[in-house]
């Protein structure tokens, strides 16, 4: 009898922590801001981030996006006609907080006189 009710214990613990990860997996699936293959941010939000990028960048082209980077919520590079690059940083509101250049060498890996800002 006492082994019945401890694997039916043993049971009832392990439905209940599946059921626990389940349910966490399920959350963080449903807010998920998403990326798309190449590993950009995307979803209605980028949207609007990029769309204010270009406004304050007078146009250009998106290469690059994230999100909760460490110079503000919304990070967008843009790559002007020129060939330049600005990182354009906005807040949670899409309100503008920075744009650096960045001096990124076409392998992508940072340029000896970029600061990594």
């Amino acid at each position: 009898m006492y082994a019945k009710a401890t694997n039916l214990k043993t049971l009832l613990i392990a439905a209940a922590v599946a059921m626990l990860l389940l349910v966490g997996a399920g959350v963080a699936y449903a807010t998920d801001t998403g990326s798309d293959s190449s590993g950009q941010a995307t979803g209605p939000n980028i949207q609007k981030a990029k769309s204010v990028a270009l406004d304050h960048t007078n146009g250009g082209r998106v290469t690059g996006t994230e999100i909760g980077d460490e110079e503000g919520y919304y990070e967008v590079e843009v790559t002007r006609d020129d060939g330049s690059q600005l990182d354009v940083h906005l807040d949670r509101d899409f309100n503008i907080l920075s744009s650096p250049a960045d001096h990124e060498s076409p392998d992508g890996k940072d340029a000896a006189n970029d600061s990594g800002d």
